[in-house]
Formats: structure tokens, C-alpha cells, sequence
């Protein structure tokens, strides 16, 4: 297990500007890791489809985040712990409200500053925050970038999604200049990396001679049990502790921390 960090909770959003990327199942499952390891990790779903709530057995959200966002509810009173098997991870559910979030927060101002003041509440009650992204540029993803330290960008082994990793990587570029001069991009994963076909395989490559030591050097394989495990209401790793989707999550996780602690 790693020494944990001198200093206030860290926050990463998990952002990539695609669809089918493996975005919540990174923040699933990678939340899940780190707590695994000891960490006390925080989840903040500000996907209106609700799918990383979903999958973490939230089952009554209230509000959820659009009251922390848009009806100044506390982070704290949004919290509910997750009743997923073996998840023990706390989460600040999304939830059917926050499709109206986006029309209520522009008359806002200073709305993108919102949720990284709430986070500032509960910051001493964890080591780690991680914010399940919405697939598009929007003032939810503006405000999730701009409340958290680094980017980890989850980017699928096809050719298709190089292109959403460079709009992703350009609108870092936009938050860091204008509204959060400390986020960094903390690096980039290969999701759903099939080995058994050239293509994924050349995707990879073409991903770390593009991006370099950006890239993780964990990668998750294509796997039916992740593919799986939400129906299940669990983690990979309570749904298969000893296959490859759980052993490429706890190689993520280590290596993640490892470079947090660099």
C-alpha cells in the first residue's frame, strides 16, 4: 500500500469529449481500486445519464448534484454512501434534475466555480475525488475541470477516438489559461485495448508515440465482465476479482498513485 500524501484531497476528473470512451467504467472501477488500497475516495457523477450513479446502487438521489449546483445544497447533504457490493466508496449522485442544469447555471455568474467551492466542504473527509465527466463541452465539464487538480483521459483503442482526445487536450489547454491555472493532465489511459486484433494494438502504439509518457503504461482490455459487472450491481472486482478487467484496474490504480506521489 502507498504512504498517502502530505496535503487536502485531490480531485481528478475523468473527461473525454466521446461517447463509449470507457469514461464511468474507468471512474467505477478505478474508484473502487483506490479504496481497495485504503484510500477514502469520493465519486461525483455530473453525467445527466446518471450511468456511474447507476452502477454504484444510488438509489435514491434526491437531487442529488443539481442541488449542490443549482439549489445551494451542501456537498455534504448530497453525499450517499454506495450500497454496491464491495464499493466502498461515498458519491454525490446525479440524478433526472441535472438535465436542467446546464439552462439553470447559465444566469449564474461565476457558475463554472461552483462545484469546486462546494468540494471545498467535505475536501478534509477524503483523499481522493473523482468526477465522472459528461461527453461533451458544456458548463458541467467546464466545472468539473475547473474544480480538479489533474484530467485523466480514458480513450478507447480505436482510431475515432484520437480525434475526441485532441478536442480534449485543446479545451485543457482553454481551462488551464482562463479559469484554473493548476489543472494538469495526469495522463492517459488505453480503455477497451483488444490484443487479439492488429488495430487495437496499432491504436495503442499510435496513442504512445502521439502522447509519449502521457500514456499509462496499464491498459485495460477489451472484457466482457466489465462489460457485465454493472448489471450485477458491483466492481469488477466484486464480480470477477481474478480476471483481466480487475487486474488492469489495480495496475491503473497503482500506477496513478505512484505518479500523484511523484
Amino acid at each position: 500500500m502507498h504512504v498517502l500524501w502530505s496535503g487536502p484531497m485531490i480531485t481528478i476528473a475523468v473527461a473525454m469529449q466521446k461517447g463509449g470512451s470507457g469514461k464511468t467504467t474507468s471512474t467505477v472501477n478505478l474508484a473502487a481500486a483506490l479504496a481497495e488500497l485504503g484510500k477514502r475516495v469520493l465519486v461525483v457523477d455530473s453525467d445527466s445519464q446518471g450511468n456511474a450513479s447507476n452502477w454504484l446502487a444510488i438509489k435514491e438521489p434526491d437531487h442529488g448534484l443539481f442541488g449542490v449546483l443549482c439549489e445551494g445544497s451542501k456537498a455534504s447533504e448530497a453525499i450517499r454512501r454506495s450500497d454496491a457490493e464491495g464499493v466502498a466508496v461515498d458519491v454525490i449522485p446525479a440524478s433526472p434534475w441535472l438535465v436542467g442544469a446546464e439552462r439553470a447555471l447559465m444566469a449564474e455568474v461565476g457558475a463554472e466555480t461552483i462545484l469546486r467551492r462546494k468540494l471545498k466542504e467535505v475536501a478534509g473527509q477524503y483523499d481522493i475525488c473523482i468526477i465522472d465527466c459528461p461527453p461533451t463541452l458544456g458548463l458541467l465539464t467546464v466545472g468539473a475541470l475547473v474544480a480538479s487538480d489533474y484530467v485523466l483521459a480514458p480513450c478507447a483503442a480505436h482510431i475515432l477516438s484520437l480525434e475526441g482526445l485532441a478536442q480534449l487536450t485543446s479545451t485543457i489547454e482553454t481551462v488551464t489559461d482562463r479559469l484554473n491555472e493548476n489543472l494538469k493532465l495526469l495522463g492517459i489511459v488505453a480503455c477497451r485495448v483488444d490484443v487479439r486484433t492488429r488495430h487495437g494494438v496499432e491504436v495503442t502504439e499510435e496513442l504512445r508515440r502521439r502522447f509519449q509518457s502521457e500514456v499509462f503504461n496499464a491498459v485495460i482490455r477489451e472484457s466482457v465482465r466489465l462489460a457485465e459487472c454493472p448489471s450485477f450491481g458491483t466492481s469488477i472486482f466484486g464480480y470477477d476479482p481474478k480476471g483481466s478487467g480487475a487486474s488492469d484496474y489495480r495496475a491503473l490504480a497503482n500506477e496513478l498513485l505512484e505518479r500523484l506521489n511523484a
